[in-house]
């Protein structure tokens, strides 16, 4: 079983930000988790743990989009996320940042490529600006002077960081981790 834990860091105003209400996660007929509730304020770090299976990473697929709940709501800052319109949706999911579990960088790039990647997609910056941000990303994340290195000339765990570096890219509202200590990160 799967459970839900945080490490509140509130303040009195706390301001919810995401809500998830009865949320069923299941394949076909084959229910994974029913009856989620939870609610995470501006602000908070807030943890999924459980054994292998169990459906931490069905989770992160329904709160960032790629499975859409059949019975259940998530909500982010009071919008029902799989009830808004397409553009709404678009505009929530540009305030997430995700680590995959395998970090899903592209191993025909450089590293600066990868984070340069939603920057480029994402922003009207120029070439300069975007690779400034690129090094300052790698930089967070200890991985200065790597720009020009590709995935597969680097470690699981260095790549794990570039992945963070990418997630954080756009400076998103939310990050969402998927293993974050995976892969000897």
């Amino acid at each position: 079983m799967c459970g839900t834990g945080d490490m509140r860091m509130q303040t009195e105003n706390s301001i919810e930000h995401i809500r998830v209400e009865d949320l069923t996660m299941a394949y076909g007929d084959y229910v994974l988790q029913s009856n989620l509730n939870f609610t995470v304020n501006r602000g908070d770090i807030f943890i999924i743990m459980g054994g292998s299976g169990c459906g931490k990473s069905t989770l992160l697929k329904y709160m960032i989009g790629l499975r859409e709940p059949e019975i259940g709501n998530i909500y982010y800052n009071g919008v029902d996320f799989y009830k808004s319109d397409p553009d709404v949706q678009e505009s929530i999911m540009k305030s997430f940042g995700i680590l995959y579990q395998s970090s899903a960088l592209w191993s025909s790039m450089t590293l600066a490529e990868n984070i340069a990647l939603p920057l480029e997609e994402y922003t009207h910056l120029t070439k300069r600006e975007i690779n400034e941000i690129a090094a300052l990303k790698l930089a967070l994340v200890g991985l200065k002077g790597f720009g020009e290195y590709y995935p597969s000339e680097i470690s699981g765990g260095m790549k794990k960081r570039a992945g963070l570096a990418r997630a954080m890219a756009l400076d998103p509202q939310i990050l969402f981790f998927d293993e974050p200590s995976g892969n000897g990160a």
